[in-house]
C-alpha cells in the first residue's frame, strides 16, 4: 500500500520547525549558571529571557547599544543575596557576569553581558538620612533624583550625579562629579564608609579605620575589588540652590568659550558656583543651541562670577531658586539612542574649545548627510576641573583618580553622539575615535593637552586609569590582588576598566604632573 504524503502540509510544518529552530537560536536560553543560582536558593529573585519583567529591564538601559540579552537577570535585594549570587556564580564554574546599578553606562557591556548572568541591584534602591552623624546610606541601585528627593525632606544634599536617572554604584566608583564639587570634592571623597561583597562571597565593610586600602581604592578604583552594596555618605546643608538652564544661539559660541574660560579662571574663589555648558544637536528642532547649566549651592542669585555669562543675550533660561531634585530632573538626555561618550582633557585654552566646537560642526553636518531624517543628537560638552578637588580629597583621606597631579586648571571635555540602530552606531564610533583623537592631537600641538581621563565618561577604547598615574596603578593593582587574589573581577566580571588591562612596560611615558 501506498503511503500518502500530503506536501503543503509537510512544508507547513517544515517551515515551522524553521522558525522555531531559528527563534531558538537567537533567543537567549537559561544556561546552566542561572541553575546554579536557582539552586543557591534564589530562583524567586531571577527572571528570564522572554519574561515581561526581563523584557522591561532589558528595555531601561539608557542607551540602546547596552541592552544586551544576558541568560538571565537575577535581582537580590540585600547583600546576603548580592554574596549568595556571587558566592555560587564564583565557586567551581565558569560563569560570567555583569553588574548594573542604574544602567546609565553608555557602552555594551559596561553594565550587562551577552552570554552570561547580570547582577541587577535595582531593588536595592533606598536612600536613609542619619541626622546625629548627618550621613546618608544609599544603596547602589538608587537613582540620584530619588536620592535628591529623600534628602530634600531634611534640608540636605550628598554630593551625587548631576542628571537625575544615573544611577549611583556606577557614578562613585568611577569618582563622580557633582555641583557641590569645588566645595567637597570629588563624588567619591564624600563617601565614608563602603559596604562590600568581594568576590569570595565575603561581605566587609571599607572606611578609614577598617580596610583602609580598599576605601581609598574605591575612590575612583572601577569594578576591581567587589560589588558595593551601600555608601554611607556626608550630607551638607542644602535648603535652596539657584539653578537651571540657560540657552544661547549657536552664532554666540566665541562669547560663551570666552566666559567658560573667565568662570575657570575665578572659580577657585568661588567654590559654590558651577558651570556645564555644551552644544547640543537634537531631533525633532534639527539645529544647535548652546546650553548651560548655571548653578549656586549656596543660594546666591547670579553671583559676579558670571558676569560674562550675563553679558550674552539667552534665548531663553530656567534659572531659579530651586533645590537638587528639581534640578536633577530637568537635566535629562534622550533615550532609546546607541550612545557613545568619549573624554579628554586639557589646559583652560580657548583655541582648544574653539577646536572642539568646530569638530562638532563637522560632526553634525556628516551625520545629517548619512542620517537624512536627521535624527541624531549630540553633547559636546565643556566644564571646569581645579587642583583644588583634590585638595579636598587629600583632607579626606585621598582617592585614586590621580587629580592631585594636575597644577593647572583644565577643561574636561565630553563628546557624546546618539544615533538610531547598531549599524550606524559602528559606523559612528569609527568617526568619534579619529575625531577624540583630532582634538587630543591638536591639544598636544599646542602643548596644552593633560592625560587625564575621567573615567564615567570615558569609551572602551581609551585607558582611563592610566592617567591616575603610576603610584595610584600599582596601588590599585596591590588592592585588587589583596582582596580578590583570583582575578574574578578581572576576567569573570564584566565591565568598568580593569586594572589588569594597564600594562606595567606602558607606564614609562606616565608624567608625574599634569
Amino acid at each position: 500500500m501506498k503511503r500518502f504524503v500530503d506536501i503543503p502540509s509537510l512544508a507547513f510544518c517544515l517551515l515551522a520547525f524553521i522558525a522555531v529552530a531559528s527563534a531558538s537560536e537567537t533567543t537567549p536560553k537559561p544556561g546552566p549558571c542561572c541553575t546554579i543560582l536557582s539552586q543557591a536558593g534564589l530562583g524567586d529573585r531571577l527572571l528570564y529571557p522572554q519574561e515581561s519583567d526581563y523584557e522591561a529591564r532589558i528595555g531601561s538601559y539608557w542607551s540602546a547599544g547596552a541592552r544586551l540579552t544576558p541568560h538571565c537577570i537575577i535581582q537580590p535585594v540585600t547583600a546576603a543575596e548580592v554574596s549568595r549570587a556571587v558566592a555560587a556564580l564564583v565557586a567551581d564554574t565558569v560563569c560570567k557576569f555583569a553588574v548594573r546599578s542604574g544602567g546609565a553606562m553608555v557602552w555594551p557591556g559596561a553594565n550587562n553581558i551577552e552570554d552570561g548572568v547580570t547582577i541587577d541591584l535595582g531593588n536595592m534602591n533606598s536612600t536613609t538620612y542619619y541626622a546625629n552623624n548627618n550621613t546618608a546610606r544609599i544603596l547602589p541601585g538608587a537613582r540620584w533624583q530619588s536620592v535628591y528627593k529623600t534628602l530634600d525632606a531634611f534640608g540636605v544634599v550628598v554630593p551625587g550625579g548631576r542628571v537625575g536617572h544615573v544611577g549611583v554604584g556606577g557614578l562613585v566608583t568611577g569618582g563622580g562629579i557633582s555641583f557641590l564639587a569645588a566645595r567637597t570634592g570629588m563624588v567619591c571623597d564624600s563617601v565614608v564608609n563602603y559596604e562590600v561583597v568581594l568576590a569570595n562571597g565575603e561581605i566587609v565593610n571599607a572606611n578609614k579605620e577598617t580596610n583602609s586600602d580598599l576605601f581609598k581604592a574605591l575612590k575612583g578604583g572601577s569594578l576591581n575589588f567587589g560589588i558595593v552594596t551601600y555608601f554611607d555618605m556626608e550630607a551638607v546643608a542644602s535648603p535652596r540652590i539657584w539653578a537651571g538652564m540657560t540657552v544661547y544661539s549657536e552664532e554666540d559660541g566665541d562669547q560663551v568659550i570666552d566666559s567658560i574660560s573667565d568662570f575657570n579662571h575665578k572659580m577657585e574663589k568661588d567654590p559654590s558656583s558651577s558651570s556645564t555648558t555644551y552644544w547640543q544637536y537634537g531631533h525633532p528642532s534639527k539645529q544647535t543651541v548652546i546650553v548651560s547649566a548655571l548653578v549656586n549651592t549656596e543660594g546666591v542669585e547670579a553671583g559676579p562670577i558670571y558676569d560674562s555669562f550675563k553679558k550674552i543675550s539667552p534665548i531663553l533660561s530656567s534659572q531659579r531658586m530651586t533645590n537638587m531634585s528639581d534640578i536633577a530632573s530637568e537635566l535629562t538626555q534622550p533615550e532609546g539612542y546607541h550612545q557613545m561618550w568619549f573624554a579628554l582633557s586639557f589646559k583652560n585654552d580657548k583655541r582648544v574649545m574653539k577646536k572642539a566646537v568646530d569638530i562638532h560642526s563637522e560632526l553634525v553636518e556628516e551625520f545629517k548627510a548619512l542620517t537624512p531624517d536627521g535624527d541624531f543628537y549630540t553633547m559636546w560638552v565643556l566644564q571646569p576641573i581645579l587642583p583644588l578637588y583634590a585638595k579636598h580629597s587629600a583632607a579626606k583621606g585621598g582617592n585614586v583618580l590621580g587629580l592631585d597631579r594636575v597644577k593647572d586648571n583644565i577643561i574636561l571635555w565630553l563628546g557624546a553622539l546618539g544615533v538610531k540602530g547598531a549599524e550606524t552606531e559602528a559606523i559612528a564610533r569609527e568617526k568619534m575615535i579619529r575625531w577624540t583623537a583630532d582634538l587630543e592631537q591638536y591639544a598636544v600641538s599646542l602643548g596644552v593637552n593633560n592625560e587625564w581621563v575621567y573615567l564615567n565618561y570615558a569609551d572602551p577604547t581609551q585607558d582611563p586609569l592610566r592617567g591616575y598615574g603610576v603610584e595610584n596603578i600599582e596601588f590599585i593593582r596591590a588592592t585588587a590582588k589583596k582582596y580578590d587574589p583570583e582575578g574574578v573581577f578581572q576576567t569573570r566580571a564584566t565591565g568598568g576598566f580593569k586594572i589588569s588591562n594597564v600594562k606595567k612596560q606602558d607606564l614609562g611615558h606616565t608624567k608625574d604632573e599634569l
